[in-house]
């Protein structure tokens, strides 16, 4: 896409005349990831699910699943929604602790299940196997490829994710190594093929013994795959490397790289305060309720047409309308000043945003929006003082 095409689809985002706030997901990019998806798995034979961590407006899963083998799924509720808005394809699942009660259930809809630990493992392994089930081990390989944001560090010190070798050699006997089909990791953030191509060195370094006899080989997500920048030629050779060397069939679950810049948050500014040498520029998207993770990792997510703190003329704080002091996106600058009424357009929306939001303070949720390649514009949900009012109680006319 060239830049003439890149600011004329956002500016028709902001004159849409759309009630702010709200997502608005873009069909036409969600298709060109997918395309980049499926030519990696035409190159290796290798199979990527989608991560529904990520990204899990299911209304675009047919939009998704000509470009995809299937769906993957942190538990119960997520593998449900891939069996059923992904039907045909693949449904795998890793947990890091299966629940005794919803096990049963999970196994009406999980093609593959990954246990965290031997543990988990001997306690549900022969249910799942018994019940037709792929079956794997997470594996941790100790091989920390990350930069800072130790909280997203599956191999950070202590981590509760994944099987070391030390506790495989402690904790697993012939047995239960014969329930296993494969093993999984994922190590990984937002990361090039580099970072991966080190990861499997460690993987084989402590785990090549046992991948002879294993059917497949997951390694997981953080693949930033549809980033322009992205190594994939690196990916392919990985990827095939462990799919000759081992005789495994390959699977890759990313979640951002299938939605990766392919959704927008349109808010507007309420109101214009000055505070000292500080203007703070207050919006109608709350970074606490509508962007969790801006405060969470933190980060500073792109907005159409601006610059960084002092690139421009003016510069503004950009803040939620929520009581958190610390409700801020951060500090961007203009051209031109801002004012009550203004649009303002945050860029790669459709990650981690509709699926972790939330409504403290009683914030409403922001509508969805599907952004056609038509050019036309499709209401996917609009959420009401109910979806606030019945996360908190009894809705005394259903009981």
């Amino acid at each position: 896409m060239n830049n003439q095409t890149y600011h004329s689809i956002q500016s028709r985002f902001l004159t849409s005349g759309l009630a702010t706030p709200c997502y608005i997901i873009d069909e036409a990019k969600l298709i060109a990831n997918g395309q980049i998806l499926k030519e990696i798995q035409d190159a290796t034979g290798c199979k990527i699910l989608l991560a529904q961590k990520a990204f899990s407006n299911y209304n675009l899963y047919p939009v998704l699943a000509p470009f995809l083998a299937g769906t993957e799924a942190s538990g119960l509720f997520e593998a449900r929604l891939g069996a059923e808005e992904m039907p045909d394809k693949e449904c795998h699942v890793f947990c890091a602790a299966y629940r005794e009660e919803d096990f049963e259930e999970l196994l009406l809809y999980a093609d593959h299940i990954v246990f965290n630990s031997p543990a988990q493992l001997k306690k549900f392994g022969v249910r799942a196997k018994n019940a037709g089930k792929e079956v794997g081990l997470r594996i941790n390989p100790e091989c920390s490829t990350q930069d800072g944001h130790a909280i997203y560090d599956p191999c950070a010190p202590g981590s509760r994710l994944g099987t070391t070798f030390a506790q495989w050699q402690r904790e697993m006997s012939p047995e239960y190594i014969a329930l296993l089909d494969g093993l999984h990791f994922h190590t990984l953030c937002e990361q090039d093929s580099d970072a991966l191509e080190t990861t499997l060195h460690a993987v084989e370094e402590k785990f090549g013994c046992l991948l002879k006899d294993m059917k497949w080989l997951n390694m997981g997500g953080g693949h930033h795959i549809t980033r322009p920048d992205y190594d994939k030629e690196r990916l392919k050779r990985c990827i095939c490397h462990m799919r000759d060397a081992y005789n495994l069939e390959i699977y890759l679950e990313p979640g951002e790289a299938v939605a990766l810049n392919a959704g927008y948050l349109l808010t507007r500014v309420l109101d214009v305060v000055q505070n000292g040498d500080t203007t703070i520029a207050i919006h109608d998207m709350s970074p606490a309720c509508h962007t969790p993770d801006v405060i969470e990792m933190p980060y500073h997510p792109p907005l159409f047409s601006s610059g960084e703190n002092g690139e421009k003329q003016h510069t503004y704080r950009l803040a939620g309308p929520t009581c958190l002091a610390g409700d801020v996106v951060g500090d961007y600058s203009f051209d031109t000043p801002l004012s009550e009424g203004d649009f303002l357009l945050y860029e790669d929306m459709a990650i981690y945003s509709t699926c972790k939001n939330n409504t403290f303070n009683g914030m409403p949720l922001p509508d969805i929006w599907e952004a056609k390649s038509d050019g036309t514009y499709r209401l996917l949900a609009r959420f009401g003082y109910e979806d606030f009012k019945y996360r908190l109680g009894t809705n005394e006319q259903k009981r």
